[in-house]
């Protein structure tokens, strides 16, 4: 664990090079109000713009890199992060690639469930998300996108 991050955010325990970091963040450690409390990172429900920006600001401090946040949209899009297209933020895609450490590859889930992708050997890390019909083989990313990510960043899963 982090010991610059709230305590019930989660941290995976895979068996990903070291030099990938991931973390689920929970509801703690931010400034948003009920019914967003607390750290809110969703610009689409709601919130206050300056909360949600806090928020935002304060998962990159804790993570030491800019977290990248999509438009999800339970589509087959994938995002190549690179310093040019990081500044997109809230790109339209379900799944972000990255060889790149100052970028973070930002996936917001609910009911649905982040896939998370590291090369063994490159420098290549992706995270997707995938809904309950991608995960069902019924379309979406987890059935038509992933292969998309794989190949275009030789990311092995």
């Amino acid at each position: 664990m982090n010991p610059h991050w709230p305590p019930d955010w989660l941290t995976p325990q895979w068996p990903a090079p070291a030099s990938v970091r991931a973390v689920f963040t929970t509801r703690s450690g931010g400034c948003s109000t009920a019914p967003w409390d607390s750290l809110n990172l969703g610009d689409h429900v709601g919130d206050t713009p300056a909360c949600v920006a806090d928020n935002r600001h304060t998962l990159a401090l804790a993570t030491g890199c800019q977290p990248v946040f999509m438009q999800q949209v339970h589509g087959q899009q994938v995002a190549v992060l690179d310093a040019a297209s990081a500044a997109l933020s809230g790109q339209v895609a379900d799944a972000a690639v990255t060889r790149q450490s100052a970028f973070g590859c930002t996936i917001m889930v609910a009911d649905c469930l982040p896939v998370l992708l590291a090369h063994l050997d490159e420098p290549v890390v992706a995270a997707a998300h995938a809904g309950w019909r991608g995960l069902a083989g019924e379309g979406g990313l987890a059935q038509s996108a992933q292969p998309g990510v794989h190949h275009s960043a030789g990311v092995l899963s």
